[in-house]
């Protein structure tokens, strides 16, 4: 009985990485919830319902984040490593170039994120996921669930869950001094349109990130 059992643990392991889909395209959309007992409405209250739409083809990414305060972009080249933002404010709008030292800079929180993993599990947009704890260099620990069964080409578009085994259908961040949660509301592999990955043409002030910095826009 004992050697039976043995026998069928490499055997689960080899069914368990088989059964991991890489998503080379589709789109995951995330709904935000902001957590918050202050009875005056704040900057961070206003985000609360907000919603974030990725876009997945091969090694590029589309992320659009969109508030009641307007709309933020992140548009991801893995393979040229470029990254340009759009930012969409009342009447305001920037296209920001970063270099890949800049989204290193502006993830540099992330840059030595260590996870530990605990036997708690719950199913999001239909998959089983696993409870994670990320701890920063500071100190700072946020909760992740994973699903293993998915694992995007591209993960950049979540830098601070970006070497977690699987895809973060839920993780927390900060807004502020609030705790905010996205959640995955449903994950699609249809096909994505290539022209979801073209700039604007006009209508954008283009400006380089230290340039945005000064600006105050970023």
């Amino acid at each position: 009985m004992k050697k039976s059992f043995l026998l069928a643990i490499p055997i689960l392991s080899v069914i368990s990485v088989f059964s991991q889909k890489k998503i080379t395209e589709g789109t995951i959309v995330y709904n935000l919830v902001v957590n918050t007992n202050d009875s005056t409405p704040k900057l961070a209250d206003g985000l609360d319902g907000a919603t974030n739409t990725v876009y997945i083809k091969g090694k590029m990414s589309r992320s659009e984040f969109v508030s009641i305060y307007g709309t933020q972009t992140t548009i991801i080249d893995n393979k040229s490593k470029n990254v340009i933002l759009l930012k969409e404010y009342g009447g305001k709008k920037y296209m920001i170039n970063l270099l890949p030292s800049d989204w290193t800079e502006i993830n540099k929180k992330y840059d030595s994120v260590s996870f530990s993993f605990e036997n708690d599990y719950k199913t999001i947009a239909g998959y089983n996921c696993r409870k994670a704890i990320g701890k920063l260099k500071s100190g700072e620990t946020f909760i992740v669930y994973y699903t293993t069964d998915l694992l995007p080409d591209n993960q950049e578009f979540q830098y601070s869950n970006k070497t977690l085994p699987g895809l973060a259908l839920e993780y927390e961040t900060n807004i502020g001094n609030k705790k905010a949660v996205f959640t995955a509301a449903s994950v699609s592999f249809n096909p994505v349109p290539i022209a979801k990955f073209d700039l604007p043409k006009s209508g954008f002030r283009v400006m380089s990130y230290e340039e945005s910095r000064k600006a105050g826009s970023n």
